[in-house]
Parts: structure tokens; C-alpha cells; sequence
């Protein structure tokens, strides 16, 4: 074979697979129990690769499974390097890789890059004194000269940010737990040491990154403090209503210019790889989109952010989704976006927005029809409601802090239901570290795929439906627009144009269909078709989808 020969069999590699990818989120302590210690693995994970493959996906997200003492389930990384015992080891997530892989799935993790455990070598060394090598390694500061914490800024699990040290009589940052000390990325060899940690995961085989707290990675080099929020301008997108969090104007604690620096580096070596490719999570309830055109505008900037947007407690209708959509294009207009409705941080949406199943499933192709990348969080495809967890079974330390005015997070944590076969739902054959709601066993996976009618088949038609038309995956949008309770939209891409409208209600709507030659599409997913007249009488929670003629 000559070279020529040899190169034109090489697999064509895209390094565009992101945009527009659909990701399956995978929370491993509730996926699947491999040894029946009560707790999902690695292991479990990669027994039910031929699963998530069925629903059509193109890549997993697995939440940290790195070791760590747990005090916030896996985001206090005390080891980046390595696989927490509970989960499994290395070899274990090798597996995983190679099973992905062997299904076509990519495999990103979550990097929890912002902060580490307390229990991590480095913060232990940095505690040891003001001198030794990594005593700059997180963000020490001194008391104020009454004693009192550096500034005013607030931690996001309650209470002030800031932590005192007796042996080094200094105060360190933590914006989350007091066990997870933020890491100073004003220090260069910080930078090295967790880009070194990123290039051990991609030399492994992962295919990109979940990147939590993407904006918390710098804080003020002054350490100002944090102006008042008016209360006008308050929202529960990041945190709890009861929280004070809420109640400060983050300037100063996250959003730091620096990180567009930073970010350049962590990009420059993904492209180092053939198409490697990440995801952030922007928190920030004010600034969050625009934030989100800044992290991902350009080619050596991030691939996607992922948007809170629509993880708010606030129900979804025309309205609100035309506005998000007309400040992303005010704010973002060259960034990519990454739509999710659920997540392990919030409610279930069926639940959070007490959704009728014809309204679950009008969703499901709505998330699938709009410009962006989207995530689909474990359960969500079985239109799993939110799980009614006791006090006395709470295991979230969120949800203890501001329970009952807030529950915790616990909820949407619960185990993965398999089958009907034992009272666990098939996770797991001991007893489960969240108890496994019973509301959930009639939904169980084995249920539904015995049911035609399920929401579940739903899932995977309204998948396949995006994969089908590229205008969906890679378009552009022709504006999104209310017109009472109707969404309407295009997308476009490489000539091929679709048109998209859903009634988000429980009430028939009568809407007309743009000009020019369109054939309906989607019949499968329950889309209408315009009357003789040219008008969609879209029946409560109907969405109708057509491709322009030529």
C-alpha cells in the first residue's frame, strides 16, 4: 500500500463533534451498583454502555469520580490522578473508555479545576507555613485588623467565604464548602500542575470536559469586596431564594478578567489532541450569557458553556425562551451554547415545572430543535419526577444547611431504575447509599421499553429526529419569536431550512405557517399539519415541524 493509499484510509476525524452534540450526563454513585456495596461505579457504568448508546447519543459526561474525602460527593478532589476507591480504580475507567468507544460514544469528565479538598497534598503543604513551596497555591489572605475575615464575600453553601487557618493565622477562600479551598490561578505553577492533571486524563483516552465552576477560577488580586445586589435584580438561577449568596453583586469573588487568559491555555492544549473538546459551567445568575459569549467566542477560546437558563425554577414559556434567546444573540452572538432542563444541582423538571406528560415530551423535541449542544441528565429520558427524599435519609450537606425552605439536592440524586425485579429498581443488590423512590419503579427502563408509548421511545425518536436534519445540529437560527404562546423559530444550515413552532401551554393555538412551499416533518414526535387554509391549529403542548420545498 503506498502512503497515499495508507492515508486515504485513515478514519476521518471531526473535530467539530461537539456543536450540536447530544450528551448524556451520568451522576456515577446513582447509575449502576457493579458489587452491591449500595453505590454506583465505573464498572456499573460500563455494563450499561449498550443502554445509553440505544437512545442515540453521541458522548457520556461522568461527574467526578476522582478520590476524595466526599464531603461534597466527588467535588472535593483531594487526588485529580486518580479513581476514588467507592468507584472502582484506573483499569475500571479504562474500561468505561474502551466501552464508550466501542459503541461510538465520546467520553468527557468533570474537571473540578476552581477549588480542591482540604485533604489534597497541596492544600496540606500550603497549611504547613507561609514559606514552603506551595504556601501561594491557594488564596490565603489576613484578618482585617479587628480580626474579622479579608471582605465581605459569601460562600455559595451559606455563610462567609472565608476560613481561619491557626497555623498560618491567615484566612483561605472557599466559595463552596470550608472543606474545599479555592486554588489561587495567579500563580503560574497552580496553572502548570492542573493542565498537567488535564493532559493525564486526555493521554487516557477522554475525549473532553465538563469544566464545573468554569468562572470561579480567579479571584480579585486585591480582594475587594463584593458591592450589594438591590433586591430588584435578585434570582434564584444559581442559588436558593433563602440563601444571603443572592444577596451580593459577585464582582470581585469570580468572573475575573485573568480567566480569559487561562482558558486560552487549557484550549491551546485540547488542540493538541485530535478533537478534543469541553464544556463550562458558568454560574452566575446576573451575567451568566454574557459570560458565556465571552468564554466561547472564537477558535481559541472554550467549545461550549453551559447555560442555567433553563434550570431555573421559573416555568418555561414563549416568552422566556424568546427573551433568552434575544439577549444570547445580543451578548453571544458567536458563542455556542450548552441547553440543559435537569442536572444533579437542581429539581427535576417534570417536577419544577409540573409538567404533564404531553408537556415532557413537547420539551424533549424542543431541547433537540433549538441552536446549541444539549445535555440530558440520567433519568430524564423516563420522565423521572423529582424523588421525595426524608430528612433522615439526606445525604446532600446543601440541603441540610437550608432544609426545609430548601431540600437539597438530593432529590434528582436518587438511584437509576432499572427494572421492576427488586425493590432497588435494579441498581444496586444492597442497600442503596439515596433510597430509590418507589414513584420511580413503575417508570423503570425495562417498563418502558414494553410500552410503545413510553416517553422514553419519545427520547430517542426526538434524538434521532435532530441527527437526521443537520440544519438542527449545526444551524442557525432565524430568530425566535413569541407569538402568544408560540415559539417559532428556523434553523438553517448548508441550504437546508426547517421550520419549528410549539404551543407551551394547555390550551389549543391557532398560528399561521410562513410563506412559501413547507412539508411537515416529525409526525412521529406528534407534530401538527397546517389546515387547508395554511393555519397550524396546534392542540396544548403540540409542536409542528416542516422543511422548505426548493
Amino acid at each position: 500500500m503506498t502512503k497515499m493509499e495508507h492515508h486515504l484510509h485513515l478514519p476521518v476525524i471531526d473535530k467539530d463533534w461537539w456543536r450540536g452534540a447530544v450528551i448524556y450526563q451520568i451522576y456515577p454513585r446513582s447509575f449502576q451498583d457493579s458489587n452491591g456495596d449500595g453505590i454506583g461505579d465505573l464498572i456499573g457504568i460500563s455494563q450499561r454502555m449498550s443502554y445509553i448508546a440505544s437512545l442515540g447519543v453521541d458522548a457520556i459526561w461522568i461527574s467526578p469520580f476522582f478520590t476524595s474525602p466526599m464531603k461534597d460527593f466527588g467535588y472535593d478532589v483531594s487526588d485529580y490522578c486518580d479513581v476514588d476507591p467507592m468507584f472502582g480504580t484506573l483499569a475500571d475507567f479504562d474500561v468505561v473508555v474502551e466501552a464508550a468507544h466501542q459503541h461510538g460514544l465520546k467520553v468527557m469528565i468533570d474537571l473540578v479545576l476552581s477549588h480542591t479538598s482540604d485533604q489534597h497534598p497541596w492544600f496540606q503543604e500550603s497549611q504547613l507555613n507561609r514559606t514552603n513551596s506551595k504556601s501561594d497555591w491557594y488564596v490565603w489572605a489576613d484578618p482585617k485588623p479587628d480580626g474579622t475575615p479579608p471582605n465581605n464575600w459569601l460562600s455559595i453553601f451559606g455563610g462567609p467565604a472565608w476560613q481561619w487557618d491557626p497555623g498560618r493565622e491567615q484566612y483561605y477562600l472557599h466559595n463552596f464548602l470550608v472543606e474545599q479551598p479555592d486554588l489561587n490561578f495567579h500563580n503560574d505553577d497552580v496553572q502548570n500542575a492542573i493542565l498537567a492533571t488535564t493532559r493525564f486524563w486526555l493521554d487516557r483516552g477522554v475525549d473532553g470536559f465538563r469544566l464545573d465552576t468554569i468562572n470561579f477560577y480567579y479571584a480579585d488580586k486585591e480582594l475587594r469586596d463584593n458591592p450589594a445586589l438591590p433586591p430588584e435584580r435578585r434570582n434564584a438561577n444559581i442559588a436558593p431564594s433563602v440563601n444571603p449568596y443572592n444577596h451580593q453583586e459577585h464582582i470581585y469573588s469570580k468572573n475575573q478578567p485573568e480567566n480569559l487568559v487561562f482558558l486560552k491555555r487549557f484550549r491551546a492544549l485540547l488542540d493538541e489532541y485530535p478533537a478534543a473538546a469541553c464544556v463550562g459551567e458558568v454560574g452566575d445568575a446576573q451575567r451568566g450569557l454574557e459570560l458565556l459569549g465571552e468564554y466561547t467566542s472564537g477558535p481559541e477560546m472554550v467549545h461550549m458553556c453551559y447555560a442555567f437558563e433553563f434550570l431555573a425554577k421559573t416555568k418555561l414559556d414563549a416568552t422566556r425562551v424568546a427573551t433568552v434567546f434575544d439577549e444570547l444573540g445580543r451578548v453571544a452572538r458567536n458563542g455556542w451554547p450548552c441547553w440543559a432542563f435537569s442536572n444533579h444541582d437542581v429539581e427535576r423538571h417534570a417536577s419544577r415545572w409540573d409538567l404533564p406528560p404531553a408537556a415532557q415530551r413537547m420539551f424533549a423535541t424542543l431541547i433537540m430543535c433549538l441552536r446549541g449542544s444539549v445535555c440530558l441528565y440520567q433519568g430524564e429520558e423516563l420522565g423521572l419526577p423529582e424523588a421525595d427524599v426524608a430528612f433522615e435519609d439526606l445525604q446532600d450537606p446543601y440541603g441540610k444547611q437550608f432544609w426545609p425552605e430548601f431540600k437539597g439536592r438530593d432529590g434528582c440524586r436518587t438511584p437509576m431504575v432499572w427494572e421492576h425485579s427488586n425493590q432497588n429498581g435494579g441498581f444496586s443488590d444492597g442497600f442503596p447509599w439515596l433510597p430509590v423512590s418507589h414513584d420511580h419503579l413503575n417508570r423503570c427502563v425495562t417498563a418502558q421499553e414494553e410500552e410503545p408509548g413510553a416517553i422514553l421511545h419519545h427520547y430517542r425518536r426526538a434524538i434521532a429526529f435532530r441527527k437526521e436534519h443537520p440544519a438542527l445540529v449545526k444551524g442557525d437560527h432565524g430568530g425566535v419569536f413569541a407569538y402568544g404562546d408560540v415559539l417559532q423559530f428556523t434553523r438553517e444550515h448548508e441550504g437546508q431550512t426547517l421550520f419549528c413552532a410549539f404551543n407551551l401551554s394547555d390550551t389549543p393555538s391557532l398560528h399561521g405557517m410562513p410563506p412559501g412551499d413547507w412539508m411537515t416533518v416529525g409526525h412521529e414526535l406528534g407534530g401538527a399539519t397546517p389546515s387547508p387554509d395554511f393555519k397550524l391549529h396546534l392542540g396544548p403542548w403540540q409542536a409542528c415541524l416542516a422543511i422548505k420545498q426548493d
